[in-house]
């Protein structure tokens, strides 16, 4: 969930440049400037991302951008931002603060189109946050909200090149989620329908002909063809681009070190994770100890040197969030290492672990293919 929500965040910054007389964005300069800002925060340049911020603040006092974009960067800098209450208490003054500048600026309840809209953002960081905290049904009604502007942006794709993303999403997950969330559908029933396959093929224009949206377009598609469509080697190309354009984003690199993993791309996924095992706080240890456990099982076939790899991984902590599957990957990998061993039991409850974690489909498959 947190990926078909996380990315509302994103189109705040262009969905509205057709239909509103909003000054902010009809002026090229300030919309640059907030294209400068999320390419900072996308690289960890946190300070640098506040300076252009505060060109936008001080030519747009108490605009409703300025405070989305500080809570983007309080998102990204202490991600997972549930996890540091000093900044969580922050983040939601942010959100809050957002509203009040909405309320301000457009009058409580107004239907002016980016008063909906920032109202429709905020809404998302909230379900966001409902997520996190496994209140799926609120996450879902938040997002339930947000549906008039996913249709208004299948119109205007053709006015706008960065509709690709938000209506290739829409395509995709429409038909996804309610497939892996059943609870969700009596939500979904008067949603108009999506096409996977046209989803997908939007996303990828978006990754080409997006400008703001370009760094979610590669950061989604990937995720999809990672998690639904089995096919890591697609996976790739795109993860491929992000550490190119955003070398300092963690995440990215996380992700790409993953991508060529599963792809069987061991040589060139051993430099990302020799550059993942500097970071020793957050989640990252649970994903660079899984992937030294595939690169020894898999790549330098020594499956001792690898079940010790899984076995540290599963001691670690992960987040729900982004490495829960890590965990899935490592109890895969153990199974495997078990069955060689000739201990088919052993491989068995190993696989029983993996599939209370994992949600990529190629992992559930082989965990209920082994027999």
């Amino acid at each position: 969930m947190q990926y078909i929500l996380r990315f509302l965040i994103v189109i705040l910054f262009f969905c509205c440049s057709n239909q509103s007389n909003a000054q902010l964005l009809n002026d090229p300069a300030s919309l640059k400037n907030v294209q400068a800002s999320l390419d900072k925060i996308y690289n960890y340049e946190f300070e640098e991302a506040k300076t252009t911020i505060n060109l936008v603040e001080k030519k747009y006092p108490n605009h409703p951008v300025s405070h989305l974009l500080e809570s983007f960067i309080l998102f990204w800098k202490f991600m997972p931002i549930k996890d540091h209450p000093a900044q969580l208490k922050e983040y939601m003054a942010r959100l809050n603060q957002c509203l009040d500048a909405i309320n301000k600026k457009y009058g409580k309840n107004s239907l002016d189109p980016e008063a909906v809209f920032y109202t429709m953002v905020t809404r998302g960081y909230l379900a966001m946050l409902y997520n996190y905290k496994g209140e799926m049904m609120n996450a879902a009604g938040e997002g339930k909200k947000a549906y008039n502007s996913f249709v208004e942006g299948l119109k205007l794709i053709h006015k706008n090149p960065e509709f690709y993303f938000t209506s290739g999403m829409y395509n995709y997950y429409i038909e996804v989620y309610p497939e892996e969330h059943p609870i969700v559908k009596p939500l979904l029933v008067f949603f108009k329908s999506g096409d996977k396959a046209l989803g997908l093929k939007q996303m990828d224009i978006a990754t080409k002909q997006g400008m703001i949206t370009r760094a979610e377009a590669n950061f989604y598609i990937s995720h999809v063809y990672l998690k639904y469509e089995s096919r890591p080697d697609k996976a790739v190309g795109y993860m491929n681009r992000l550490v190119d354009l955003y070398p300092r984003n963690p995440i990215f690199q996380m992700k790409n070190a993953e991508a060529l993993l599963l792809a069987g791309r061991y040589e060139p996924a051993r430099k990302e994770v020799a550059d993942l095992r500097k970071i020793s706080t957050g989640f990252y240890p649970a994903a660079w100890r899984t992937f030294q456990g595939i690169l020894e099982e898999k790549a330098d076939k020594d499956d001792a040197a690898a079940q010790r790899e899984y076995l540290l991984a599963l001691k670690t902590p992960h987040d729900a969030q982004y490495t829960k599957e890590y965990h899935a990957l490592a109890y895969a990998g153990l199974a495997r290492i078990a069955a060689r061993a000739g201990n088919k039991s052993k491989a068995k409850e190993y696989y029983k672990k993996c599939l209370d974690k994992a949600e990529y489909l190629s992992v559930i498959k082989e965990a209920k293919g082994f027999r």
